[in-house]
């Protein structure tokens, strides 16, 4: 089965090595990280409440960063943990259409080309990708607007149509780990690997 959230012994040591968090937050990261340690991204609920906290901890010690531009957030955000009832129902949905379980799950942010995706992979071959128009309106805040989405199954490409718009912030932004809330006050909380946009 795969999996984004690694399970492996020293999952939080080696995040918190490879990507060092600023001092001031980096207890908040390293408990936040524990508990959000195999939850399926948010599938399975443990102490939600403690990290919503903790999320909100994090915004307050974020207070002034401007996370906005390329250098701090272009980049393809592995998700963790989130709140979005949308993104975790489609990681279960599509599973049976795919033929397999969700692999990665990526919000792929280009400050400069003012681009961003919502990807869910359903490793080897299918995908589900929401392609989005974004611009950054403060600091910490782009508005986005979608402008399609694609449905990749292993037979066929199935396109579907914009979806909406909105904004979301990243209202923390350690070396390496992002945390986010948009519109409707729902938290994501990534993990930055190179920037590399998916074809569609």
């Amino acid at each position: 089965k795969a999996r984004s959230v690694r399970t492996r012994a020293g999952f939080v040591d080696g995040l918190l090595s490879r990507f060092a968090a600023p001092k001031k937050g980096r207890a908040e990261v390293a408990e936040l990280l524990r508990l959000i340690d195999n939850t399926e991204r948010g599938i399975v609920k443990v102490d939600d409440d403690r990290i919503r906290a903790l999320c909100d901890e994090l915004e307050t010690i974020g207070e002034g960063q401007r996370t906005t531009s390329a250098r701090d957030v272009s980049a393809n955000w592995r998700l963790l943990w989130t709140t979005e009832k949308e993104t975790l129902a489609i990681i279960k949905s599509l599973a049976p259409l795919c033929g397999t379980a969700a692999g990665d799950v990526f919000q792929v942010i280009d400050a400069d080309d003012s681009v961003l995706q919502n990807v869910i992979t359903f490793p080897p071959d299918g995908m589900f990708i929401v392609n989005s128009d974004i611009q950054a309106v403060s600091d910490t805040r782009f508005e986005f607007r979608f402008t399609g989405a694609t449905l990749r199954l292993p037979s066929r490409d199935v396109r579907l149509p914009p979806l909406g718009q909105g904004w979301f912030e990243s209202v923390y932004v350690g070396e390496g780990i992002r945390v986010a809330k948009d519109i409707r006050g729902d938290y994501l909380v990534c993990e930055k690997t190179p920037l590399a946009p998916f074809d569609v």
